[in-house]
């Protein structure tokens, strides 16, 4: 079936059938349309899957693709005419472009904690490059990926996409294939995994991951409004971003009154008892939420800790100042706790940061410039936000994407459309004024007027 269905693709994408700015539109429209027409069937499947409110679900699943497939329709002229660049002097008389070519037919295979825009935002951008697409849902948060299986084909040119569900089996069946691109959203071991597959036929690329982003907060700063960006940002969807603030380093200075904010707006969000707000998420599974009273075994719990397996609950939990070298200090948490870390300044802080991998994200909350300067001069991160927490994802004119153990690649806006296509080189000259000067024999008149041109 898999071979089928990748053989249709291709078959498609050979006769043109997706190239045509004019079917790139219409896919990207149907997107659109899809979400606004079937948003109650997508709100009820992430309910299930993760008890996302819909108004979570809006915000941070149906509303940022929308947003993402309007900017693309929006520009697309624009990036398919590609770019004029510079001839040199010694092949004028000509002219140089850089033509963007859609690549061919992709894979996307996309994570459970965000289940349906990590599937249709990647595919914003094939589609906007001209390619087919096979999409791979999470089996994990399968409500959501059994309604992308159901509805999807009736929006889109399904002589052009396939949705794949399953598991393991299903999933090293795909890798088996050969593809054009590949886009992995998840964790660092599959990573692994899905490189090894795409080396065997030279394919490209992108990896997603995540890994710990630290949240430095120097002790000069409005400790109210950095509370509420960052619990905001820690957790929504119960923790389970790879973008979230993995761990607080805090100027000791401000330690104490930022743990009192912190209580505050997490009582304020979701109430005295975060178990009855419909506001707040599960875990995507009891084995996941099961690895939480791992994590929280022997910890100075400051607030929260209560872990409900059967009903999939992990409280919003502040942990102060682990061990560093303990499980929760070690593994990217990808949920609801907290650890806050008292730093003498913000030289140990970034110190901290420098000693471990590249993260996904890094923020810091500070009103010093030299700082802000140091930070983003030394510290390296796939995305770096000052005074706030993970509301960088909702601009597509930033490209989202890791660097070193946290990913590779990028796309959102331009740059999923640059992800998705060749960017092919095209150079056209006349054929007048054929120089013989590049022609043997060679003189070192030549070469003196050689270096001139240049």
């Amino acid at each position: 079936m898999i071979t089928a269905s990748l053989q249709r693709l291709r078959t498609s994408f050979d006769a043109g059938t997706t190239r045509p700015i004019e079917w790139r539109r219409a896919q990207l429209e149907a997107i659109e349309r899809m979400l606004a027409e079937r948003e109650a069937e997508f709100v009820e499947a992430l309910r299930l899957d993760l008890n996302k409110s819909r108004f979570e679900t809006v915000l941070s699943e149906t509303s940022y693709v929308v947003e993402e497939a309007k900017y693309a329709r929006k520009h697309l002229a624009r990036w398919m005419r590609g770019q004029r660049v510079r001839t040199p002097m010694m092949v004028q008389p000509g002219r140089s472009r850089i033509l963007p070519e859609p690549k061919g037919v992709v894979l996307i295979i996309a994570p459970w904690n965000y289940p349906l825009s990590m599937v249709l935002a990647p595919l914003v951008g094939a589609v906007a490059a001209g390619n087919a697409a096979v999409m791979k849902p999470s089996e994990v948060s399968r409500h959501t990926s059994a309604a992308i299986a159901r509805i999807l084909p009736a929006y889109l040119d399904m002589d052009a996409f396939a949705v794949v569900e399953g598991g393991v089996a299903e999933t090293t069946e795909l890798l088996e294939q050969r593809f054009d691109h590949i886009l992995y959203t998840g964790n660092e071991r599959v990573a692994r995994v899905v490189m090894a597959a795409a080396a065997k036929h030279l394919t490209p690329v992108t990896l997603e991951l995540g890994g710990k982003s630290p949240c430095l907060v120097d002790r000069d700063v409005d400790l109210e409004v950095a509370a509420a960006r960052i619990a905001w940002g820690k957790f929504i969807n119960a923790g389970q971003t790879c973008v979230a603030p993995d761990h607080v380093l805090v100027h000791r200075e401000a330690a104490a009154p930022l743990l009192d904010a912190l209580t505050r707006r997490i009582r304020e969000f979701y109430g005295d008892d975060p178990a009855a707000s419909p506001d707040y998420c599960r875990i995507v599974s009891e084995r996941h939420t099961a690895r939480f009273e791992q994590l929280l075994a022997g910890q100075r719990i400051y607030i929260g800790g209560r872990v409900d397996v059967a009903a999939r609950f992990v409280e919003p939990t502040i942990v102060l100042d682990p061990p560093l070298d303990s499980a929760l200090m070690q593994e990217e948490i990808f949920g609801p706790v907290l650890p806050v870390i008292a730093v003498d300044d913000m030289d140990e802080a970034m110190r901290l940061v420098a000693e471990r991998p590249k993260p996904l994200a890094l923020y810091v909350f500070t009103r010093d410039e030299a700082l802000q300067n140091r930070v983003l001069g030394s510290l390296s991160a796939g995305s770096v936000c000052v005074n706030d927490a993970v509301i960088f994802m909702v601009s597509p004119e930033l490209p989202f994407g890791g660097v070193g153990n946290s990913g590779m690649g990028r796309y959102s806006g331009w740059y999923g459309f640059e992800t998705f296509s060749h960017m092919k080189p095209v150079m056209k000259r006349s054929f007048r004024l054929d120089a013989p000067l590049r022609y043997p024999p060679y003189t070192e008149a030549k070469a003196r007027l050689l270096k001139l041109l240049r």
